[in-house]
Parts: structure tokens; C-alpha cells; sequence
């Protein structure tokens, strides 16, 4: 019997996982399972409504959401789900991705969704963060995010030399 994973990683484009890829990167690292869909908010809309309105049956419990853009994914689907989502501006041709950022930060009152910074470090901070929340219910994750943070802290040098 099939187990959903915890972590929806979607994205309104193909276009888009080379950025989401390091969420999904980030998250493999960690341990965490997840699972990537293409859902885009214009082009599939319906998609989108029977993703997000199922997402909680179906197991998942933090849904990552990447889009450029217009951007609407992320609110969209926050609009029809309980499970917390990390809203991921990509890079936009246009506009550098600021478009995508104030199209995902900007939400109304009442209907949250987390936005992280725009493009690939946004998207690994998004599977960090995803662990995070899932932490908060399993030692053993909150182990391996506490060794994560340490080699991050190690990695860094205290001088400038070789």
C-alpha cells in the first residue's frame, strides 16, 4: 500500500523545477519525502481545485508552491487547504522575480501563505522550512535538521585565507 509523502512540491510550469528542484533537494538531504506536480492556476484550474481541496485527505501536511509570474498558485491553493504553504517566487523573465514575489506575499487577511525569497534560495529554504513544521511532531527529523544546521555552521570559515 502506497504512502502519500508530506510534502507537495508544485509548481505552475515544467519551466519551473529548476528552481523547485532544490526544495526537493534540500529535502531528500534531510530525509523527508516528497512528491512534485505540475498545477498551474491559469492553465489548469481544475487541477488545481481537486489538488488543493484533497490535499489533507490525501496525506500530505505542507504543500510548497512554486510559481512565476502572475503567481497566483500559492494563494490559490492556501484559498482551498488548511495544510501551511511556503509560496516560492521563481525568477521571471519580465520582471526578475519581483513580480512573482508581490504576487505571492501580498495575500489578503486570513489566508496565509508563507513566501520565501525569490528563486533557488528560495526554494531551499522552502524545504528547510517544510522541515521545520515537520519536526515540530518527530525527534528523529529534528535530529537531522540540528546536524544540517551544525554542518552549515562548520562550512563557514572564520578567516579569509585558503
Amino acid at each position: 500500500m502506497a504512502t502519500t509523502p508530506p510534502v507537495a512540491i508544485i509548481m505552475g510550469s515544467r519551466s519551473d523545477w529548476p528552481t523547485m528542484k532544490r526544495a526537493a533537494e534540500t529535502l531528500d538531504r534531510l530525509g523527508v519525502a516528497w512528491e512534485a506536480k505540475v498545477v498551474s492556476a491559469h492553465r489548469t484550474p481544475k487541477r488545481l481545485f481537486d489538488f488543493a481541496s484533497g490535499a489533507k485527505a490525501a496525506g500530505f501536511r505542507v504543500i510548497i508552491a512554486g510559481a512565476g509570474g502572475a503567481a497566483h498558485l500559492p494563494g490559490m491553493a492556501a484559498s482551498m487547504t488548511e495544510l501551511p504553504v511556503l509560496g516560492v517566487p521563481v525568477q521571471s523573465k519580465a520582471l526578475s522575480g519581483l513580480d512573482s514575489l508581490l504576487s505571492i506575499v501580498q495575500m489578503p487577511g486570513g489566508v496565509p501563505v508563507a513566501t520565501l525569497a525569490i528563486g533557488e534560495a528560495g526554494a531551499t529554504n522552502a524545504g528547510i522550512l517544510a522541515a521545520q513544521i515537520l519536526a515540530l511532531s518527530d525527534e528523529t527529523l529534528a535530529g537531522r535538521l540540528a546536524s544540517y544546521r551544525e554542518a552549515l555552521t562548520e562550512s563557514v570559515h572564520e578567516t579569509v585565507e585558503d
